[in-house]
Parts: C-alpha cells; sequence; structure tokens
C-alpha cells in the first residue's frame, strides 16, 4: 500500500460511490468511462484492496470503500469551506449567514444587526430562524445555522457582580459540542409586570423587592424562565403562586394588564412590546439574564460570520 492517497482520486471515488456506477460518475464530471475506471484503479492499488465490486447495474461498495468514502466526504466538506471562506475574503457581500435567535432578541436587536448588516455588506445574505436557546445550540451543532444568539440566566449569587465589565469576554461552549464556542455580548434586566391599578406599581424608577409580590397570582415562563423565577423567589423567601404558563410575552403582559397575575420578564420582551395596561418596575437583588452568540470555533476566521458578529455587538450597545 502507498504512503499516501491522491486527493482527486478520492474525490472522483467519492463521485462514483454518489452516482453508483462508473458511467454516472463520467457523465457528471465530464469525462470518459474508461479515464474514470483508470483512476479508481490506480486509487485501488494506491489502497491495497477493492474499493467497490461491479454489477451489472453499477458499482457496490466494499467495506473498505464505505470506509475511504467517509474520508472522502470529509476531504470534499473541507474543500467546500476552503472554497466558501477564499470567496469569503475576496468578496464580502458574497457571503451568506445564517441565525438563530430566541424570540425577544429576534423582535429587537437581531432585525437591528440585520439592518447594520444591510447598510455596510448590502449583498451579504442574512437569514433568521427563530429558535428557543437549546434549539439555536443544536441547530448551530448539526450545521444548519452560522451563529446561535441565546441567553441564560446565572444561578443566583448574591455575592458576585453582574456589570458590564466582563462583557466581551470569549468562554468555551459547555452545552454540547466541544468544537462550539460562544461569546458574553450583553446583559438583559428583568423586569417586574404587574396592572397599572396594583399598589405597587409606582414609582416606577424605584426596584421594588420581590418578597412585596409574595401573595400575588404568577405568570411563569418558558421552562428555563420559570425555574427562575422558582429560584429567585426561593431567594426573597417564598414560593410564587403560579396559575398561568405561557413563552408568549404578548399574552403574559395580556394577563397582567387585566389583574389577573403578576409576572417578571425580561427588558428585552418589554421592548419589542409593551402592552400600554401593565406598569413596569426593576426588580431589587436579581442578576440580569446573560446574552451570547455561539458559533463554531473557526466561524470567527469567515468574514461574513465576523461581520454579522460585529453587527450584533453594535446593536447591543446601541441605546434603545
Amino acid at each position: 500500500m502507498s504512503s499516501g492517497l491522491d486527493a482527486q482520486r478520492l474525490l472522483i471515488f467519492r463521485e462514483i460511490a454518489r452516482a453508483g456506477s462508473l458511467a454516472s460518475a463520467a457523465r457528471s464530471l465530464g469525462w470518459t468511462q474508461p479515464a474514470v475506471s483508470q483512476h479508481l484503479r490506480h486509487l485501488e492499488r494506491q489502497a491495497g484492496t477493492p474499493l467497490v465490486l461491479r454489477r451489472p447495474r453499477g458499482v457496490q461498495l466494499t467495506e473498505a470503500g464505505q470506509t475511504l468514502l467517509r474520508h472522502a466526504e470529509a476531504i470534499a466538506t473541507r474543500l467546500r469551506l476552503a472554497a466558501d471562506e477564499l470567496d469569503a475574503l475576496v468578496r464580502l457581500s458574497a457571503g451568506t449567514v445564517r441565525l438563530a435567535a430566541f424570540p425577544s432578541a429576534g423582535a429587537t436587536v437581531v432585525p437591528a444587526a440585520m439592518g447594520l448588516l444591510a447598510d455596510r455588506h448590502p449583498g451579504l445574505d442574512v437569514r433568521l430562524r427563530e429558535a428557543e436557546p437549546p434549539q439555536a445550540l443544536a441547530l448551530l451543532a448539526a450545521g444548519e445555522v452560522d451563529l446561535a444568539v441565546t441567553f441564560a440566566h446565572p444561578a443566583p449569587r448574591p455575592d458576585a457582580a453582574s456589570g458590564p465589565g466582563a462583557a466581551l469576554a470569549p468562554e468555551p461552549e459547555t452545552a454540547g459540542a466541544s468544537d462550539l464556542v460562544r461569546m458574553v455580548v450583553g446583559e438583559d434586566p428583568l423586569m417586574l409586570v404587574l396592572p397599572r391599578s396594583h399598589p405597587c406599581a409606582e414609582p416606577a424608577d424605584v426596584p421594588l423587592p420581590l418578597g412585596e409580590l409574595a401573595g400575588e397570582k404568577w405568570v411563569g415562563g418558558c421552562e428555563r424562565c420559570t425555574a427562575n423565577l422558582l429560584a429567585v423567589c426561593a431567594g426573597a423567601g417564598f414560593v410564587p403562586d403560579i396559575r398561568h404558563g405561557s413563552d408568549d410575552y404578548v399574552l403574559t403582559q395580556a394577563l397582567i394588564a387585566r389583574g389577573l397575575a403578576v409576572g417578571l420578564l425580561p427588558r428585552m420582551a418589554l421592548d419589542a412590546a409593551l402592552d400600554p395596561g401593565v406598569a413596569v418596575r426593576p426588580t431589587a437583588g436579581l442578576r440580569p439574564r446573560v446574552l451570547y452568540v455561539s458559533h463554531h470555533r473557526d466561524a470567527d476566521r469567515v468574514p461574513a460570520v465576523r461581520g454579522a458578529v460585529r453587527a450584533l455587538l453594535d446593536a447591543m450597545a446601541a441605546p434603545v
């Protein structure tokens, strides 16, 4: 067996496997069938074993052929990524950036970032999918999106500062794949939302301790948000009476506006849509949820992805 395999012949072999026959592969490549057959024979000599079995209606991969095909597919993928990266280096506007973002980000900072990208790089194709953080990270790990905008509620730690000092510090993604990284891009404070007629609705700019609402009915949110509500209320010394559950911040506010409950919503959700029937007050002693942008470890070398991250950072920093 040769010390190395010819990369071009590996790609020809991949086309034979995909096409199912030498004749079909030759047509796809624009070559003659004898030329394709010759390359296959050379590759089999290099491999030291047959890679295909000739059948009346095509070819069947041997076990060695199936093994080699996996590597040929990986080489083809890397070559395609290399071509995309080179093209992006030459013409940033030729690239495509696919984003996944949770709903309130998708209604606020992400459209602002997309607008910035449209102004800076008019030909860049930017596509958005709405997805909660676990689904967004799954899409990213599967290669279906290039960037995932997510959030996480910090574990209650009264002694920890939550200022913006570390807002741009990168850290490894721990939610699954080892080749993903995430960057902290901002914070989203949690706000108490009450009916306008509630005795605690004013003063709007003064933080309200959670304990003041211990006897109220509450609206819970998504699974993570409800878990956070239970945790912060436990820290305030009570168990909230959660009567309703919705991850739709418009519905949540509609229930609150009609005096049916109170709730805890992130500022970003209120920026997206604010019901005139609710009052909003800051909370005392609660840390904001943390906002992240995640991507594959090498993706920040792609100018289109790097430009999208820059636009997201600029949109996060812009005043509402």
